[in-house]
């Protein structure tokens, strides 16, 4: 499809018909931003963080912020020239072509699955966890993930919108958890071994490239934006200041969540969490024992489950929907079921295989989202410059942007392969 034909071209007619639909508040989007992105994926910060501590830990995430709301602004700009409800895929096919959108298609199928894989691992450490604190119940890793999986399964499998309740049910859940666990915590921070001296927190800075992925896949709010512009309609002032308070947001809640952890478990202390397998079961233990409170193990508990499922139940829906459009099967019972078990098998096998997994996939998702979710956006922007046929107005700002946002994208990708390769120090290894 050539780029005059291309519906960014014509899109624009469509705008005024959905125009006065904005009934959206900001709160409403606020919540959208926040419930993307904040999830399992904040237990694996401590743990790549600890390298690097709290004094490297705070530009490393203003700086992701930084890329993410970017990618963000670059998804809307783009997204307000097509009809609500238009996917990413859409996007990239018409602007970039099929081969990026091949490209596209098979890291974000990667994506999933590791993810799937991470938070399968995840739930497992933790269902174990509870039921030994709660019930003095012994239960072995596959058997915990096994039950994890067939429960929330059967919720995907049922129909969206029963994942729609379920998952609105315990974001409030994880929200009230999450205030109750801080409340305990923070009164027992140690400040003093939050904030090391200058000269050694200087020292710490080769620690920082390990955790540029980790960061990149917990401030994952870019795939928020199609939702946004269904939510409100074509209104970007809306939308912008939606993405901007939800994002402070999660920036936010990830400061102060590393900050009160940082404050009960001391650096060396995370090496042998991660010599214990490095997942959330270690570190929501660790954090209940730091700490003499009757309660804050159930709220850590509860909230680490809560945080997993709803992170599972996202990124399940996605994978569900992606794989039922790619084999075109049916969405009653029996279609359901093979879309299911395709989902499900091949995360909950290597899940089985190797049950401590979660930190180790979570960095292979944010080395596939570098491309997806940074380069890909950035290059969108560019080529829409140059074809003025795209008819989505950059100007040069926008672009300037881009660009340092594409060498951004390529640092971290850099970052990443280097440190797999072990040319840069991991704490801990």
């Amino acid at each position: 499809m050539s780029p005059a034909e291309s519906p960014a071209s014509v899109a624009t007619t469509e705008q005024p018909q959905t125009a006065h639909k904005a009934k959206g508040s900001l709160a409403g989007g606020t919540v959208i931003v926040t419930g993307t992105a904040v999830g399992a994926g904040m237990f694996s910060l401590p743990f790549v963080s600890s390298g690097m501590w709290f004094g490297w830990s705070l530009p490393v995430a203003l700086l992701t912020w930084f890329c993410m709301l970017q990618v963000s602004l670059f998804i809307l700009r783009v997204n307000l020239h097509y009809r609500a409800g238009a996917s990413f895929s859409t996007f990239v096919n018409d602007i970039l072509g099929v081969r990026w959108n091949l490209v596209n298609t098979a890291l974000l199928g990667f994506v999933f699955y590791i993810l799937l894989y991470a938070y399968i691992s995840g739930g497992s450490s933790i269902v174990t966890l509870t039921l030994n604190q709660s019930f003095g119940w012994s239960s072995e890793p596959w058997m915990s993930g096994l039950l994890f999986t067939l429960v929330l399964g059967a919720v995907v499998w049922l129909s969206t919108s029963a994942v729609d309740r379920v998952t609105s049910v315990l974001l409030l859940a994880m929200l009230l958890t999450f205030i109750l666990s801080m409340a305990e915590l923070a009164p027992a921070a140690r400040v003093e071994q939050i904030l090391l001296s200058a000269d050694k927190q200087w020292i710490l800075y080769p620690f920082a490239f390990a955790a540029l992925p980790f960061y990149l896949t917990s401030f994952g709010f870019q795939t928020s934006v199609p939702s946004l512009v269904k939510y409100y309609g074509h209104h970007p002032i809306k939308i912008r200041r939606s993405l901007w308070v939800g994002s402070l947001l999660v920036l936010g809640v990830y400061l102060v969540w590393l900050l009160l952890v940082f404050g009960q478990i001391p650096r060396p202390g995370f090496r042998a969490l991660m010599e214990d397998g490095g997942n959330v079961g270690a570190l929501v233990a660790a954090l209940s024992g730091a700490v003499e409170s009757d309660q804050l193990s159930r709220w850590l508990g509860g909230f680490a489950n809560f945080a997993l499922a709803t992170s599972f139940l996202g990124v399940s829906l996605a994978l569900f929907d992606f794989i039922a459009d790619r084999f075109k099967w049916t969405d009653d019972r029996s279609g359901r079921l093979k879309t299911a078990s395709l989902t499900y098998i091949p995360p909950l096998v290597m899940a089985t295989a190797f049950p401590n997994g979660f930190i180790h996939a979570i960095g292979y998702a944010g080395l596939a989202l570098s491309v997806a979710a940074i380069i890909i956006p950035a290059l969108m922007i560019l080529r829409c410059r140059r074809v003025k046929d795209f008819n989505i107005p950059v100007g040069r700002g926008s672009a300037a942007v881009a660009a340092l946002v594409l060498l951004l994208g390529i640092f971290y990708i850099l970052a990443d392969l280097l440190t797999m390769l072990e040319f840069l120090p991991v704490y801990g290894r």
